[in-house]
């Protein structure tokens, strides 16, 4: 089945060299089997609360992709069995290589971010990169992960069917390096930065656009004092 763009941009954005990457996407595992077709790393792993979908999903995988080297995992997202798969058994420090990739997608800002603290927790001494697309309120998600200490590989932003799109490529960790020969770690913007350049004008006008719109109507309500998040944004130069 044909990858609709957003998920492409997320395969697009996924970096070879992990040894297990998580497809936790509630795409009924078409990122996954397409991670899988381009080989692009040697474990994937799928996962969804919902069994009947996992039982579907679990049944392709056997038929299409028989001799691929894959698991489905019927759990919570913030319950991600990473130690069971990670070689490292020392402390993350800034030498350390991520060896483990997870996708998160189609959820809220607000669900993604307790998935990220959730797993964080349970694994404090694994290094973890984390693939982000929330379908919402996507400043307050990096507000968040720049408490986390977390730090940016890549950002980008897409439009599809009228809805838009940030996508977070970063890590747990402040100073893990997974590519140190091509990839420079940079702090992250609670309002983004290079994926405003890197999109087109249109898309990032009628993105900035809309955004403010939606900040400027909660500050009218008088529901919440977010003129400083409105000024960060008018702040934001196009070209």
């Amino acid at each position: 089945m044909k990858l609709s763009k957003r998920l492409q941009k997320i395969l697009s954005m996924t970096p070879r060299g992990y040894q297990h990457i998580w497809d936790c996407c509630c795409d009924h595992g078409l990122l996954g089997s397409a991670l899988i077709d381009h080989q692009v790393a040697p474990h994937i792993h799928f996962v969804d609360i919902v069994p009947t979908l996992m039982a579907s999903v679990n049944a392709k995988l056997q038929q299409f992709h028989p001799s691929a080297n894959w698991s489905t995992h019927c759990i919570d997202t913030a319950a991600l069995p990473l130690a069971r798969f990670e070689r490292n058994t020392s402390q993350c420090d800034t030498k350390t290589q991520a060896q483990q990739l997870v996708i998160i997608a189609g959820v809220g800002a607000d669900l993604m971010l307790s998935f990220i603290k959730a797993i964080a927790q349970l694994h404090p001494k694994i290094c973890i990169d984390f693939l982000l697309c929330p379908v919402n309120n996507s400043f307050s998600l990096r507000q968040t992960i720049i408490e986390l200490d977390c730090r940016l590989y890549q950002e980008a932003l897409i439009e599809e069917n009228g809805r838009f799109y940030e996508l977070l490529l970063i890590s747990l960790h402040r100073g893990n390096l997974h590519n140190p020969s091509s990839v420079n770690l940079i702090d992250v913007s609670a309002v983004g930065e290079n994926m405003w350049q890197q999109t087109s004008t249109e898309v990032a006008t009628r993105y900035l656009a809309k955004t403010l719109l939606h900040y400027q109507r909660l500050q009218q309500g008088k529901r919440n004092n977010v003129s400083k998040i409105i000024d960060a944004y008018r702040a934001i130069k196009l070209s």
